[in-house]
């Protein structure tokens, strides 16, 4: 930081991070310490270079005013990195009130008894920044566990997934045997216990048919309702299986 009796400037490095075709900026920050208007100007080496915005203007006591200089795409790079380019700022107390168009260059005259204060200004050209450096895939660091089992002993969400799905692939069928089985078995009780139904309705029928035989050879209605339910209940068993 320049501390002149008009001006504080900072900073005085105009540091330009270098990139080939390109424009760069940087900014510089003027500080009124005085209590009266101070006008300024900003001179460079090299004016088809850098573009200064603003190159002149007023700073009211008390405040501040912030200088961008943007240097132009270049198609070269210097050698060793190393620029020449220098920068001047004059500074000069003016009338209250004063504006940007009320600047002219007599105001900046030493020879016409005007006390200029003048700070120079270097220009460095510094490497670009370096994005962070991938961390290769499988390293121990921001890797993403690929491996079959992690560090601390358990499966990852990989092999996880694709052990569940296997699972499931191979316990579908085995439910679906499961299903059949108890499916059959049920059936076959039920056959059994149907079964065991006709024979019991049989012996009923030929108790039936001895009383009737008894009883004059006759075949009565309670007869013939059993046999119809004995042909319902045939017809149902053999539906069934």
């Amino acid at each position: 930081m320049s501390t002149g009796e008009l001006l504080s400037i900072e900073p005085l490095e105009l540091k330009f991070s270098f990139e080939l075709k390109k424009q760069i900026s940087c900014s510089l920050q003027l500080s009124n310490k005085t209590e009266s208007y101070v006008a300024f100007k900003v001179k460079t080496t090299n004016p088809k270079k850098y573009c200064v915005r603003p190159n002149t203007g007023v700073v009211s006591p008390g405040s501040t005013c912030d200088v961008i200089v943007t240097m132009q795409a270049q198609k070269e790079a210097p050698a060793d990195m190393q620029c020449k380019d220098k920068f001047l700022l004059q500074s000069v107390k003016t009338f209250d009130g004063a504006t940007a168009k009320d600047i002219n260059a007599e105001m900046f005259n030493k020879e016409a008894g005007h006390v200029v204060e003048e700070c120079k200004l270097k220009v460095v050209y510094c490497p670009p920044a370096q994005p962070p450096s991938p961390v290769p895939e499988g390293s121990e660091e921001g890797s993403s566990p690929r491996g079959s089992i992690s560090e601390n002993g358990n499966f990852n969400d990989t092999e996880l997934n694709t052990a569940t799905r296997g699972y499931v692939d191979r316990s579908e069928p085995q439910d679906k045997s499961a299903e059949a089985r108890a499916l059959i078995a049920k059936l076959t009780e039920e056959k059994n216990s149907a079964l065991q139904q006709n024979n019991k309705l049989r012996q009923e029928l030929e108790l039936l048919k001895r009383d009737g035989r008894k009883n004059g050879g006759g075949v009565s209605f309670l007869l013939v309702i059993l046999i119809g339910l004995i042909g319902i209940m045939l017809g149902y068993i053999i539906k069934k299986t």
